[in-house]
C-alpha cells in the first residue's frame, strides 16, 4: 500500500492581502510582493517581501479645500520582508502587479528599497484616487 503524503497547499502568493501582527507596523493591512516559502541565505525561514499602507488616507468633507483635500488624501506606504509567523492572511487578493515596480533586491538594497516604495506610492495613490479597494486603504478597527 502507498502512503499518501499530505502536501501543504501554498496559498501565501503574491496579491494575498495580510494583517501584520508584531512590531512596528502590527495591525496594518499589507499585500504580499514576494514571498520566499524555503527562505535565502539571509533569512532561513519562510517569509515574504510586503507593501502596506503605513498611514491611511483620512477622511474628506464637501467642505474641504482642494489643498487640504490633497494632503489629507497622501497615502504613506511601507515595504517589508517579514516572517510568515508574523502575519494573518485574510481572504482577499489585491490584484496588484509589483514585478515591474519592486525589484529582486529592494529587501537588501537600501537605495532600491526608496526608490521602490516611492513607485509603491504612486501604484497605491493612484488606486485611492480612483476609489479601487477602499477597503485596503481605510485603517483596522477592532
Amino acid at each position: 500500500q502507498s502512503l499518501s503524503v499530505a502536501k501543504m497547499v501554498k496559498f501565501l502568493k503574491p496579491g494575498k492581502v495580510v494583517i501584520l501582527l508584531g512590531g512596528r507596523f502590527a495591525g496594518k493591512k499589507a499585500v504580499i510582493v514576494k514571498n520566499f516559502d524555503d527562505g535565502t541565505t539571509e533569512h532561513p525561514f519562510g517569509h515574504a517581501l510586503v507593501a502596506g499602507v503605513d498611514r491611511s488616507p483620512l477622511k474628506v468633507t464637501k467642505r474641504m479645500g482642494k489643498k487640504r483635500i490633497a494632503k489629507r488624501s497622501k497615502v504613506k506606504p511601507f515595504l517589508k520582508t517579514i516572517n510568515y509567523n508574523h502575519i494573518m492572511p485574510t481572504r482577499y487578493t489585491l490584484d496588484v502587479d509589483f514585478k515591474t515596480t519592486v525589484p529582486a533586491d529592494a529587501a537588501t538594497n537600501p537605495t532600491a528599497k526608496t526608490t521602490a516604495r516611492k513607485d509603491i506610492k504612486k501604484v497605491f495613490q493612484e488606486r485611492y484616487t480612483a476609489g479601487k479597494n477602499k477597503w485596503f486603504f481605510s485603517k483596522l478597527r477592532f
